[in-house]
C-alpha cells in the first residue's frame, strides 16, 4: 500500500522542472558553441590517444586530457545533475573526421563526465543510432534501430549522450520533456493517477535478460527516494511486457495513468524539440528528463543515412537510487551503475 512517504510532499520546484515552451524560447540556456581553441584541444587529445592505442573503449579522463575544455565539462556535470538536465555542445567539425577520430573525441568528452556503460547484451559502450530495417512491431526490437517515432522514455544509465554524425533527409527531431513537470501536472489534476505511478509496473527487457532474472523489470515510473524524484519509463516496453503470463497485469486505472503521462509528455507546452546538426553533442540526464525522437525519412544513399553515436554514462557524485533499480542497473553504486549486462558481456567500442 502506498503511503505519503513514498511520494513528494508537494509540487516539485527545481531547475529541471521546466516547461518546453520556455526552453524553446531560450536556446542560449542550453547550446554551448565550441571555440576554435576548444576544437583544437579536442583534436589534439584524440590524436595523442590514437597514437598510443586504437582501443577507444579504454579512454579515461586521464588518458584524454582537456586542460581548457575540461573545466566546462565539470560545470556540465552540475548542469545535468542539479540544473536543467541537458546541454548541446555545438560546432565539432565531424565532416572532416574519420569515424575513429569522431568516436574518440566523443568518448573522450564522455570520460570527463562519467564512466561508459554497456548499451546491449554485446557489451557495446559506443552505440550506433540508425535505421537498420528492424521491425518496430517485433517485441525484441530496440526502437532506435528503426525510423519509426519513438515514445518519451528514459535510458538505463545516469546520462545519455549523442553525437550527430549525419542528419536524416527529413525528420528525426530530438524531443525532451521534464519528469518533474509531468509529475507536477499529474499530481495537480489527478493525484489518484499520480499515486499509481509510484508503484511497480512491469517493463519488457526486450530479450536482453541477465542470468537468473525475469524477462521483465518491475520499476515504478516515478520513484521518490532521498528527496529526489527519479523517472524510469518506456511505454512501448510496458505494453509489451504484458505478453508474459506472470507479469503483473495493468489495471484500467494503470492504463488511464499511463495514458495521462503520455498525453502530458506530448503536450507541446511541456516538451520541446531540437534538430541536432552534424557535430552536435547532446547530453541528457535520464533521472530528471525523458527523451524522444520523431520519425524520419532517410537518404537513399547508404553513405548519407542518418547516423548518431551514443554513450551511456554513470556519473560520480550523482543522486542515490532506490533498490528496485538493481533490476536494470545491476549495481546502484554511484559512479558505477547502469547499462545492460548479461552473461559473458565484455565491454567494447565498435566503430561500425
Amino acid at each position: 500500500m502506498l503511503t505519503t512517504t513514498n511520494m513528494p510532499p508537494g509540487q516539485i520546484d527545481i531547475p529541471s522542472a521546466w516547461r518546453g515552451e520556455d526552453m524553446a524560447a531560450h536556446p542560449e540556456r542550453w547550446i554551448v558553441q565550441l571555440s576554435a581553441a576548444d576544437i583544437a584541444e579536442l583534436e589534439q587529445a584524440a590524436q595523442s590517444f590514437l597514437s598510443r592505442t586504437s582501443e577507444i573503449g579504454e579512454i579515461t579522463k586521464e588518458k584524454f586530457p582537456l586542460p581548457r575544455f575540461g573545466a566546462h565539462l565539470e560545470k556540465l556535470k552540475d548542469t545535468l545533475i542539479h540544473g536543467i538536465g541537458f546541454e548541446v555542445i555545438r560546432g565539432l567539425p565531424v565532416a572532416k573526421y574519420s569515424q575513429q577520430v569522431a568516436a574518440t573525441i566523443f568518448c573522450g568528452v564522455g570520460a570527463h563526465l562519467g564512466s561508459a556503460r554497456s548499451q546491449n547484451a554485446m557489451g557495446h559502450i559506443l552505440g550506433h543510432v540508425r535505421d537498420i530495417g528492424a521491425d518496430a512491431k517485433n517485441p525484441n526490437t530496440r526502437i532506435y534501430q528503426t525510423s519509426e517515432r519513438q515514445t518519451f522514455h528514459t535510458d538505463s544509465a545516469d546520462v545519455v549522450g549523442l553525437l550527430c554524425i549525419r542528419e536524416a533527409m527529413e525528420g528525426g527531431k530530438s524531443l525532451l520533456v521534464s519528469t518533474a513537470t509531468i509529475y507536477n501536472e499529474m499530481s495537480r489534476k489527478r493525484p489518484d493517477l499520480a499515486a499509481l505511478m509510484f508503484g511497480p509496473i512491469a517493463t519488457d527487457r526486450r530479450g536482453e535478460v541477465p542470468e537468473g532474472e525475469k524477462p521483465y523489470l518491475q520499476i515504478p515510473p516515478f520513484s521518490w527516494h532521498a528527496g529526489f524524484l527519479t523517472g524510469f519509463y518506456q511505454r512501448q516496453y510496458i505494453d509489451s511486457a504484458q505478453r508474459f503470463p506472470d507479469a503483473p497485469r495493468l489495471t484500467p486505472a494503470h492504463v488511464e495513468a499511463l495514458d495521462m503521462f503520455d498525453a502530458l509528455a506530448n503536450d507541446p507546452r511541456l516538451h520541446f524539440g531540437m534538430q541536432l546538426q552534424p557535430g552536435d553533442m547532446q547530453f541528457v540526464y535520464n533521472h530528471a528528463l525523458l527523451h524522444d525522437r520523431t520519425g524520419f525519412r532517410d537518404w537513399p544513399d547508404a553513405d548519407k543515412k542518418r547516423h548518431l553515436l551514443r554513450l551511456w554514462l554513470s556519473v560520480a557524485g550523482d543522486r542515490p537510487l532506490p533498490d528496485c533499480f538493481k533490476q536494470r542497473y545491476g549495481s546502484i553504486e554511484i559512479g558505477n551503475r547502469g547499462g545492460i549486462i548479461t552473461k559473458g558481456t565484455r565491454l567494447n567500442a565498435p566503430l561500425n
